[in-house]
This record gives structure tokens, sequence and C-alpha cells, in this order.
């Protein structure tokens, strides 16, 4: 027999881990430094992740923090690192009139979008069947049901993320190194001097 306070305690902590998503979403956005918005994206993975526990897709959660709030935030701090933007004062912000106004303006057009999308209705050709889930996970297992698609339906698409990834990093050096070959060394008379 269920428990007649689970609903509530689902319900509960399913709207608490979407609240705490989307508030590290929005410190993320608007943090000047850079390692501290990594910090926060990792802290919306992990959100996101118990989501999928409480969607009891498991397997989906540990990859959640596996791949993105562990191999792809350290990716991100090490390109940040590799940028040396300096301190979080030297940081420019938006801090002008026509730039508030033109992220309040795409915030409320992002808003209507997620309201019309979500007044549509579910169409049958999207909700599996009555133990379609169970068969397929008693005929492929946990990592197939993922697996399967991803390797042969969505293969173009997930190659061309990670090609994406490495070109970023490979940009992210060669911004680094540019920036080393600008700075100037500092001779001893000069250093003696000041």
């Amino acid at each position: 027999m269920i428990d007649p306070a689970y609903p509530l305690f689902y319900t509960f902590h399913f709207y608490l881990f979407g609240v705490i998503a989307l508030a590290s979403a929005l410190a993320f956005v608007t943090r000047k430094s850079p390692v501290a918005a990594a910090l926060w994206l990792v802290n919306v993975m992990f959100a996101l992740a118990a989501l999928y526990v409480m969607l009891d897709a498991h397997f989906i959660a540990a990859i959640q923090v596996l791949v993105y709030a562990g191999a792809i935030m350290v990716v991100f701090l090490f390109v940040i690192m590799l940028l040396n933007l300096g301190h979080p004062s030297e940081i420019a912000d938006i801090r002008g009139k026509w730039g508030k106004g033109a992220a309040v303006v795409l915030g409320l057009i992002l808003l209507a979008e997620i309201a019309v999308v979500s007044g549509t209705r579910v169409k049958p050709e999207w909700v599996l069947p009555r133990g379609e889930m169970d068969r397929l996970l008693a005929e492929k297992g946990a990592v197939g049901v993922v697996a399967d698609p991803l390797f042969t339906h969505y293969l173009l698409a997930f190659e061309l993320t990670s090609i994406l990834l490495l070109i970023a990093i490979v940009g992210a050096v060669a911004l680094g190194r540019r920036a080393e070959h600008h700075v100037e060394p500092v001779s001893e008379e000069s250093a003696h001097a000041g």
C-alpha cells in the first residue's frame, strides 16, 4: 500500500529541485566572475540530476553528474583559466539602460514561448504505450535503452557536439597563447628603477 503522504512528498521535492535549478541558473547568468558562474552551473546540473532521479531515470541522472557536472565543467574551468580573464572587477557587464532593457525584452519573449509550449496538448504518438518501458528495459537493459538511439538515430548530432567541444577547447588555447605573446617582458633595469 502506498503511503498517502508520498504524492505530497514527491511534489514538494520536485518543485523544490525545480526552484533550486531556476535560482541557480539565474545566479549563473548574473555573476561577474566566470569561476563563480561555472560553480552555479554545477549546482544547476546537480538539481537536474535530482529531478531525473525523481522521474525514475537513474542512469540519466548518473550521466548528468558524471559527464556534465564532472567532465564538462572541468573543461569549462580549464578554459576560464587559460583565458586568464583577470579580476572580477575588471570584467565588463552590460550596464546601460539599453542593455538591461534588451535583457528584459528577451526574458519576456522566452517566458511567452514557454507559456505557449506548455499550453500545447500532448499528442498520442508522443506517449509510450503502457508497459513499453518495462519491455525495453527487459530487452535491452537500462544502458541499452539510452545507448541504442544515441548511437544509431542521433549519432551525427552526438559526434557534432563532441567536435564542437573540441573546437571550443582549441579556440581557448589559441586565445590564451595569443594573450601570452602580447605581454612584454620586464627588463632588469626597469625593475630596479621602479
